[in-house]
């Protein structure tokens, strides 16, 4: 593994523990001020911007305060992690989701394309 996929790999699982602990500051950080966040179906921009991303993440953290992301698997390619995950807190049924994170120079997650099913 080169340090690109070493950078890569360790900002989407900085992000996954953030998330799973509900620290939204932290979680936020690992995104670039103009993450952009896209539905991978249709393509549709879901999200841009950090402060968006805090906002919604945020709300969803207090509405669901038993929300969990259980990591079934990661690939890292270059820039680009996919994680597949089950989301169980949001209700009464499990969400399988697949994420793909494309990560910048810096660490920061500049793009994020979701699938939920």
């Amino acid at each position: 593994m080169d340090d690109v996929e070493r950078r890569t790999r360790a900002a989407a699982q900085r992000q996954l523990d953030a998330y799973n602990a509900h620290d939204i500051n932290t979680f936020a950080a690992c995104y670039h001020p103009d993450v952009r966040v896209f539905d991978l179906p249709t393509g549709a921009l879901r999200m841009q911007g950090r402060a968006a991303l805090h906002a919604a993440y945020g709300q969803m953290f207090a509405a669901w305060p038993a929300v969990h992301a259980a990591l079934v698997s990661r690939a890292v390619v270059g820039r680009y992690a996919y994680d597949e995950e089950v989301v169980t807190g949001r209700g009464d049924t499990p969400v399988h989701a697949m994420a793909t994170y494309e990560v910048d120079d810096e660490g920061l997650i500049t793009q994020v394309w979701f699938v939920l099913a």
